[in-house]
């Protein structure tokens, strides 16, 4: 629940969760965090909260206080334009630090999983969008068809149509962030997904030239061989309408390796070998169709990390393996 009115292209400042009532019921205590504040812990009085007049929550933790005090973390901003159908579609850019109007700045355009997720207002260790924007870049998220938030049957719009509608309202939303702010350099963005997000790096590979990079965290590659290969059967079935010898057309129309010929984009392929998700061998056939195509590749391959990367000294070299990707095609040179 957001603890700040939102203005017009504002988004609220701090987001709360795991609710717990005080004993005497005097007291809720809540975790609260926004995009550049890690959960902390807080006390709204309720004996204070009458005839709807506003209380501010008390902090009872501030174990991050005095170190986000010596970091500047510009606010997350929300816009919206129309995608796919004519659909309103939301959102979000964030600054680099330091930002000055009057310079261009590259683009990270970052895509969430899911597909049935969404960009909000939240503190990520695993994709933290102010530590993206923290190297010089102009940060974008999207929450296209499929996103939650919006309504059952916009999040349910995605099933059966992976590259579809949200491809659609990314190239959208990248249409107008390029067109709304100029300080983004076109000619210097890089596109960055994993899980679903990963999926649609690799369907961008083959759809769009449009990035100077791409890096794709364990998404799908082959659609009928990650059927074969996942743990959680019942979504492909749900996500592909069946399975491959039954509805073959619909699994082989959105399956990014058979638009291969087109993969002309330098990209970095990040996968886990413990991904039961999506099995490795999914990044290793994305790597090797790169190589083959002789398309600048790189791979980044975790022997002891599953869907995510968890342990803190394997986040750090993600972190730096995947932004000096970026940096390399659309660093100051470029």
């Amino acid at each position: 629940m957001p603890l700040d009115a939102k203005q017009p292209g504002e988004v609220a400042r701090l987001d709360a969760d795991d609710l717990a009532f005080a004993r005497d019921g005097k007291s809720l205590f809540f975790s609260r965090v926004s995009i550049t504040t890690p959960s902390e812990a807080a006390r709204l009085d309720l004996s204070s909260w009458k005839n709807g007049s506003k209380v501010d929550p008390a902090a009872v933790t501030r174990v991050n206080e005095a170190l986000l005090s010596q970091i500047d973390m510009p606010a997350m901003e929300s816009f919206n334009f129309k995608g796919a159908e004519n659909a309103d579609i939301q959102g979000f850019l964030i600054k680099p630090p330091g930002f000055d109007p009057s310079k261009k700045y590259p683009l990270k355009f970052l895509i969430h999983g899911g597909p049935q997720g969404a960009w909000g207002n939240s503190w990520s260790y695993r994709w933290n969008a102010e530590l993206f924007a923290a190297n010089g870049y102009v940060v974008v998220m999207i929450n296209f068809h499929g996103s939650t938030g919006y309504g059952q049957e916009f999040t349910d719009s995605i099933s059966g149509d992976w590259g579809g509608k949200p491809y659609v309202d990314l190239m959208k939303g990248l249409d107008y962030v390029e067109k709304t702010y100029p300080f983004i350099d076109k000619n210097r963005e890089a596109a960055l997904g994993a899980s679903y997000g990963g999926y649609m790096a690799n369907w961008l590979l083959g759809h769009t030239d449009r990035f100077k990079c791409i890096v794709s965290h364990d998404g799908m590659f082959n659609s009928e061989s990650a059927y074969g290969t996942t743990e959680e059967l019942w979504f492909n079935e749900w996500e592909f309408k069946g399975t491959p010898w039954k509805n073959r057309e619909l699994y082989r129309k959105w399956s990014p390796h058979l638009f291969a010929d087109k993969f002309k984009t330098p990209t970095l392929a990040v996968h886990g070998q413990l991904d039961f998700r999506l099995d490795v061998s999914e990044g290793f056939q994305l790597f090797t169709t790169l190589q083959r195509l002789k398309v600048p590749s790189k791979m980044l391959y975790f022997p002891d990390e599953g869907h995510w990367v968890l342990k803190p000294q394997n986040s750090r070299l993600w972190y730096k393996t995947v932004n000096d990707w970026v940096d390399q095609w659309c660093g100051e040179k470029h």
